[in-house]
This record gives structure tokens, C-alpha cells and sequence, in this order.
């Protein structure tokens, strides 16, 4: 078996020459734009900073031995950390760890979303499904009384109100996480979170230009603004956010239990909310709801076994993509323009397969052993030639997220991902936290394979990962953001693998995301002009980072990644192009 390569390689790391210079240019503005502020004597007395929130990180990769968390805030990392150190296990520490985030990123995730894991414990790998499904009431004709017509004519779910808003899977999914595996009292659990809530925590730069720019969509919601705004306004940079009513939820759930929102007095108040927006959820449906345990999807891709999680989520797509990139000698370099069109044009493929056929297997058959054949994938990569492609689904029947990972010292490991989907979700408020609108995800065409249906869970995005080597754990993983997730999933792999760079310099690589039709979007100004310009050339439509940002502040995902080597060390990274953190003990 091939050993995963821990080098960091120059062509791998930077991706080309300009990339560096490209950040030192940032650095410098970065301090030039820090203004001190005199006061009346004309001593300075505060130092008032530009915030530009843009990728000028040069992280090394952190490592620690008897355990370690990455994710997308630094305080949420170290309740994790703190909660390993307690006695807990990477369970206790995953659901401390997700809960946290609920309070310091609610742009991004909720308790009232949904959540997936894999884990790792004693050499067994499960996947856990803590998505939600649609209301015993939901049907296509109701839907479509209430709602409008989009552009071309067809009846869309609503991203915004009780329409769109689907169980609350994640609260369950971290209370059977922690039954099956944790070692503290799930109250407990909550605690880090609760005292945070009360005291309040600053805002950082990257999370304020999220805020400010999702509030918009939802301010009308009375109870989003009442939550979610200091003084009618998104928070600053550096202000404190508190959210008391997150806080008493969580010690309403701590001393009730769970059963409070799943069938009792807190789950009433969510319905009632949903109602009074139109929605058609029912207290039974919190009720009858529960979270699913399986096993994960894998392949391997040059040696090396990719584990992820099976539908409704989209895992397949990174998966069925590895398949066919498997047919290709890729080049170690990441700045190479010809290995970039084969990625691109592999996810391109995948994608094509997913959207035709992935939704909930339990009411739609899927052809998931011909996405996941390698000999399917050696067919699918005939296709590509040196132009652009137009892919159409083949699988026939006959055969704005956050996230986290933590590996304790035993091995044990979790690779967990929980949102609201959209920022700030449906923009319906109850307790502190949004209701999710995952809802949005149905089609309101029936014969679609994610046509809505009543207690059906709508095709997902949401992907954890895991590799393993010759049967043993290495690494636990996951690129949050939407689409973005299954392909940052292949550019890691491949920059692992094909490039043999170490987990950070894998995170830090430049990356592109495939948006449409030939339309893609990369980090233009970390890659050399002839890169582009080749692309371009092939018929990609490249839009650079600086347009693509520009609309509706864009990203490339936020990635985290936990690798675990032959000694048991253990080898952290985090996104450098946001706020998080790997931190091990």
C-alpha cells in the first residue's frame, strides 16, 4: 500500500512563486492599513484596525499525542480541547466542540439543523445520520399553494419561513453520538456553551463580514433581529455577542432531556413558531423522529481507502470523482493547469450523477453500487478530453455549515459536520437558535428523485470524511460549504496522495470550485497567469476570486484535517483562509 506523503513540497505548497509574493503584498497592507487614534494630549490610546479577512496565512501543522480538535473557531477548538482534558473521549469532545460553534458561528450551523458523522472507535467505522425529515404533512400540491414561481416558471421551496423548515435532526444526532460512544453526562457537555452564551464572545473579522453579509435576507424575522442584531445591526469585528436565550435553551434541554424539543414543551414552541410562518410541521413529526446509524461509503484512490458518508449526502460525488481521476497520472504540482482540468471535469461528472440521482435511499432507489465502481468511474474518464465536457448522469438502476474533527489519544475519532444550511437559515428564531430551512432542498417536480414527499429527507450536502490504510485509521476530515464539500474533498486527497504535501500544506494549496456549465471559480491571484490562461483556453469559464467574492461573499470551504501516523502521533491542520484552529495536548 502507498504510504500518505507528510513532505511539503514547494510546487504543492505555494502552487507558484506569485503566490507568495502575492501575500507578502497582502501582509503589508494589511499593516500599513492600522490607524492609531490620539486622544485629546496626543498620546495614542487605541489602535483602531482594517479587517480584510483575505487568505495571508503560512501555517505549520501542529502536532500533539494524546489528543486534538480542528475547526473553524479557535474558542470552540479549545472547549474541545478542555473537554479531552476532563476525561472525555473524541465523542465528548466532538458534541462540546459542535455546540460551541452553534453560539460563536449561528450564521453557520444550528442545534435545530442537522448533523452527520463517521466515526472511528475500536476499529469500526459507522456513519450516523442526524438529518431531519419533512413534515407527515408536507406534499408537492400544498407546497405549491403557498408558494411563488421562480424565473423560468416552476414552483421553488422558499429558503426563507416555515415552509423550508425541516426536523431538527442535529440535537438528536449529538444525543445518540454521546449514548453510543461518550463517556460525560451529556448535560455536561452543554456547560462550555451555556457559561459562553451568558458572558459573551467577540465577534471575529471573518465571521462579522459573514454576518453582515447574510443579515439582509432575514431581518425581517422579529425574532432574528431580537437575537442576531445589537442595535438593529449585524456585530463588528471585535464586539461581544451574547445570546442568553441560547443559553437557557441549553440548560432547558440539559434538565428536561432532549424530549423537550421531541414531542414536548420546547419542540410545541418550535411548531407553533414554523405555523405562524406558514409552515406545515407538527409536533408528532419532532416526535417520530430519530437519527440512523449505518456504514460509510468508500473507495480507494492509489492505495489509499476514502471513506464517506452515504445518502442522502453527497459523499458519492467525491468518491465516484476519485474513481475516475484514478485513470490519470495527475501531476504533483497544483498549479499544473492540465491536472486542475482533470479534477475539474471529474467533478463536473460526479456532480452530474448526484443531482440526478442522489435523495433518501429510504424512498428512492439509488444506484449507488455503479456510482461507487471503479470500473464505472474508467468509463466515466474516457469522456474527458483536453476541451471542456458536457456530462450528462449514466448511473442507471441497474446496479453557508461548520465543521469539526476530533482524534483523542486512544484513536478514537470523529469527523462531524452540522448546519442550518443557508446563513442564518429560515430566519425563523426560537430559543436562541434558527430553525433550519433544509426544506429548500425539494424539488416540487414530481418524478424528480428529490421530489418532496412527506417524512423524506431531502438530498444533502453535508459530507464528513475519513481515510484508512490497509484497514487502519489515518486521518479524519471534511471541507464545509455547500457544494464545495465533495470537490475540496478530492483537491485534499489529491494534494495528500498526488502531491504528497503534509495536511496543512494540503489545506493552504490554492483551489478552484466548480460553480456551473463550464463555469469555475479559483484562487486567480495565488495561481501563475499561464495556469489561467490555459484554462481558459480549454474553454473553462474562469471567474476570478475578486469577482467571485464580490456578490455574496464567496469562499473555497473551510477545511479540517486530523492525520494519525504509524506512531500515533497526531498531525493537525485548519483552513488558513478563516478563523479556525488545530490544537492538540
Amino acid at each position: 500500500m502507498k504510504q500518505i506523503g507528510l513532505t511539503a513540497t514547494a510546487a504543492g505548497a505555494i502552487g507558484a512563486t506569485r503566490a507568495s509574493t502575492s501575500q507578502e503584498a497582502n501582509e503589508n497592507e494589511y499593516v500599513e492599513e492600522e490607524e492609531v487614534i490620539e486622544n485629546e494630549n496626543g498620546v495614542g490610546a487605541q489602535t483602531e484596525f482594517a479587517y480584510p479577512w483575505q487568505f495571508i496565512s503560512r501555517r505549520s501543522a501542529v502536532m500533539a499525542n494524546n489528543g486534538m480538535v480542528a475547526t473553524s473557531h479557535p474558542l470552540a477548538a479549545q472547549v474541545g480541547v478542555q473537554t479531552l482534558r476532563d476525561g472525555g473521549n473524541a465523542v465528548d469532545a466532538a458534541i462540546a466542540t459542535a455546540v460551541m460553534l452553534n453560539l460563536v458561528e449561528p450564521h453557520m450551523t444550528s442545534i435545530a439543523g442537522d448533523m452527520f458523522a463517521l466515526t472511528h472507535f475500536d476499529g469500526e467505522y459507522k456513519a450516523l445520520n442526524g438529518s431531519g425529515r419533512s413534515s407527515a404533512a408536507a406534499d408537492i400540491d400544498t407546497y405549491r399553494q403557498r408558494t411563488e414561481e421562480s424565473e423560468d416558471g416552476e414552483p421553488i421551496v422558499p429558503t426563507e419561513g416555515g415552509l423550508p423548515v425541516t426536523v431538527p435532526g442535529a440535537l438528536d444526532g449529538f444525543y445518540q453520538l454521546s449514548d453510543r460512544y461518550g463517556t460525560l453526562e451529556f448535560e455536561d457537555l452543554l456547560q462550555p456553551a451555556i457559561e459562553y452564551a451568558r458572558d459573551g464572545v467577540p465577534v471575529s473579522e471573518y465571521v462579522a463580514a459573514q454576518w453582515e453579509a447574510a443579515a439582509p435576507r432575514v431581518s425581517e424575522f422579529e425574532s432574528f433581529a431580537e437575537t442576531f442584531l445589537i442595535n438593529g445591526e449585524p456585530p463588528k469585528p471585535e464586539q461581544t455577542f451574547t445570546n442568553p436565550d441560547f443559553a437557557d435553551s441549553l440548560e432547558r434541554i440539559a434538565s428536561e432531556g432532549i424530549e423537550t424539543v421531541y414531542g414536548g414543551e420546547f419542540g410545541a414552541e418550535i411548531v407553533e413558531a414554523v405555523q405562524a410562518h406558514d409552515g406545515v410541521l407538527e409536533l408528532s413529526d419532532l416526535e417520530n423522529h430519530e437519527s440512523t446509524w449505518g456504514d460509510p461509503i468508500s473507495t480507494e484512490y492509489r492505495g489509499i481507502e476514502v471513506l464517506e458518508h452515504p445518502p442522502n449526502t453527497q459523499g458519492v460525488v467525491a468518491l465516484q470523482a476519485l474513481n475516475i481521476l484514478e485513470n490519470f497520472d495527475i501531476s504533483t504540482s497544483t498549479a499544473d493547469p492540465d491536472r486542475l482540468h482533470r479534477l475539474i471535469e471529474a467533478v463536473k461528472i460526479a456532480f452530474a450523477d448526484a443531482y440526478e440521482y442522489v435523495s433518501d435511499p429510504e424512498k428512492v432507489d439509488i444506484p449507488i453500487e455503479t456510482m461507487l465502481s471503479p470500473k464505472y468511474g474508467e468509463q466515466r474518464a474516457t469522456e474527458i478530453g483536453p476541451e471542456v465536457g458536457n456530462y450528462e448522469p449514466r448511473a442507471d438502476r441497474q446496479s453557508d455549515t461548520v465543521y469539526l474533527t476530533v482524534v483523542d489519544g486512544d484513536g478514537n475519532a470523529v469527523s462531524l459536520i452540522n448546519s442550518g444550511y443557508w446563513p442564518f437559515a429560515s430566519g425563523i428564531v426560537v430559543g436562541g437558535f434558527p430553525l433550519q430551512n433544509r426544506g429548500s432542498s425539494f424539488s416540487l417536480c414530481p418524478g424528480d428523485a428529490n421530489a418532496l414527499e412527506p417524512r423524506k429527507r431531502p438530498f444533502h450536502t453535508l459530507v464528513p470524511a475519513m481515510l484508512a490504510e490497509d484497514g487502519k485509521f489515518r486521518a479524519s476530515f471534511g471541507v464545509m460549504g455547500g457544494d464545495m464539500q465533495p470537490q475540496g474533498h478530492v483537491q485534499v486527497v489529491a494534494n495528500l496522495i498526488d502531491s504528497g504535501l503534509n495536511p496543512q500544506a494540503a489545506l493552504d494549496a490554492p483551489r478552484f470550485r466548480f460553480i456551473e456549465d463550464h463555469e469555475v471559480t479559483l484562487e486567480t491571484t495565488r495561481l501563475p497567469s499561464e495556469t489561467i490562461d490555459e484554462l481558459r483556453a480549454r474553454g473553462h469559464d474562469v471567474l476570478t476570486e475578486e469577482a467571485y467574492f464580490e456578490p455574496d461573499a464567496g469562499h473555497y470551504g473551510g477545511a479540517q484535517f486530523i492525520y494519525r501516523n504509524e506512531d500515533g502521533t497526531l498531525i493537525g491542520a485548519s483552513e488558513p483562509r478563516r478563523d479556525g484552529q488545530a490544537i492538540g495536548f
